[in-house]
């Protein structure tokens, strides 16, 4: 199965375009989105080309093809202009060998996990930093980034999963910013 994870848009127009391109390009089954979508949160200044309700409407035209989880800067308004689901605090993804966790960040985050078990991977957004990497006790930690305000010197970035592959990409020129296969 092919994936496309997307975190912390806030709200960011030209963010949300470059990232639907490049789903379109991407030929991946499902968009799942890692919450803080259509605000920017009283703690971020505006992103560029700041229009939440055309990145609502944007992100609609894609609604049956959406996973989302809640984020700490959405809210009910939000959920409002939007068709897909996005009020959940976590929502797990089955695959054949491995599940895969998707949460914001704010409540559960890598140092503090849920019950997770080898082979299991932690799908999170929130810090707006880039992360691939495998723990020592086999969980596998995934973070794609922000597509619309990196922190750490980062590019704006997005996630893929293809096959076992996850990788964190930049959403400008697509090069790998970091990668881990998921154990079997």
């Amino acid at each position: 199965m092919k994936l496309m994870f997307a975190s912390d848009i806030h709200g960011s127009l030209p963010a949300t375009e470059q990232l639907l391109a490049r789903f379109a390009r991407s030929r991946a089954r499902w968009l799942v989105l890692l919450g803080d979508l259509l605000y920017h949160g009283p703690r971020n200044a505006l992103t560029a080309g700041y229009d939440p309700a055309q990145v609502a409407e944007r992100l609609n035209t894609l609604a049956d093809r959406i996973i989302a989880v809640r984020g700490n800067c959405d809210s009910e308004v939000d959920q409002m202009l939007l068709k897909c689901p996005i009020t959940a605090s976590w929502q797990q993804i089955l695959l054949e060998r491995n599940r895969l966790f998707l949460t914001h960040g704010h409540l559960y985050s890598p140092e503090n996990l849920p019950p997770l078990a080898a082979g299991d991977v932690f799908v999170s957004g929130h810090t707006h930093i880039p992360v691939a990497k495998r723990r020592a006790d086999g969980i596998t930690l995934f973070n794609p980034g922000s597509t619309s305000l990196p922190k750490g010197g980062f590019a704006p970035s997005y996630g893929m999963l293809d096959g076992a592959v996850l990788s964190v990409r930049a959403l400008e020129d697509d090069a790998v910013i970091a990668q881990v296969e998921i154990t079997p």
